[in-house]
């Protein structure tokens, strides 16, 4: 049987680095964590350092088969933090990782790369959709699935860049209902994506089999992501609970409103 890869998880102390590398654990992979300080409750083998730190990396990519980068700014951000974090990061990451042979690279993309697309009633959009970011954070994830496309061109690694819609434990509104992953489905979102059989440049949606979802799931469906679980359980409470004011008419929800650099 052959061994599941060893990975390199950056942004392991942030919201969803602190719930999947736990998973990943208990799926059976070694797993090395990587962020700026130490999380809290997270035990093994462990990197800390900048991703925009070409030494920092090429510490940590040593040994493993494959990343899953989650590290960077998440939310909206003034310019040079973003570009800092999310377009030098990105771009030190794979540069590092086609200079020391690491070819297999998951990319923390975001539904906020195609935020100022409208919602099409009845028409599910495609993973592949053109970039309309909504914000400079969103901008950067365009940024960063392009240096991805780049390095699998022009360096030979296998990208897939997951456009996340909101992974949490449960949806949080009503947009969400149709943007939810669980953290069990990003699991099996990640498997799937580390699978040696992967290769070349892929883009995919990260939802749940939402019964309401916006998004295609052919695309993930192609790498072999099955994911199972449903928003729809939720809908109930948080339709109870629904904001009237609540933006849903277009992809990136409430960032499409953001004041562009400013925190949100």
């Amino acid at each position: 049987m052959t061994p599941l890869p060893h990975l390199l998880v950056t942004g392991s102390a942030g919201g969803l680095g602190r719930e999947l590398v736990p998973r990943l654990l208990a799926a059976g992979y070694r797993v090395r964590s990587m962020d700026l300080a130490h999380p809290d409750g997270l035990d093994g083998d462990l990197v800390t350092g900048s991703v925009t730190d070409t030494a920092v990396v090429e510490r940590a990519l040593e040994g493993v088969d494959a990343v899953v980068h989650l590290a960077g700014q998440s939310r909206e951000a003034p310019w040079e933090q973003v570009l800092d974090a999310n377009v030098h990061g990105t771009w030190t990451l794979l540069d590092a990782c086609a200079r020391l042979g690491v070819r297999k690279v998951v990319l923390a993309s975001s539904n906020h790369a195609v935020g100022m697309v409208a919602r099409r009633e009845g028409v599910v959009v495609p993973a592949d959709e053109p970039f309309r970011p909504d914000t400079y954070y969103g901008w950067s994830k365009t940024a960063g699935e392009s240096l991805g496309r780049l390095f699998v061109e022009r360096a030979g690694l296998d990208v897939v860049a997951v456009r996340i819609g909101s992974c949490f434990e449960r949806p949080q509104n009503v947009r969400a209902l149709a943007t939810w992953m669980s953290y069990e489905d990003c699991v099996r979102l990640v498997a799937a994506a580390v699978d040696p059989a992967v290769t070349g440049w892929r883009s995919v949606w990260g939802i749940s089999r939402n019964t309401r979802r916006w998004w295609s799931l052919a695309e993930g469906e192609a790498i072999g992501y099955d994911p199972r679980d449903d928003s729809e359980e939720f809908a109930e409470q948080v339709l109870a609970a629904a904001d009237p004011d609540e933006v849903v008419d277009l992809v990136g929800g409430g960032f499409t409103a953001t004041p562009l650099g400013q925190p949100n």
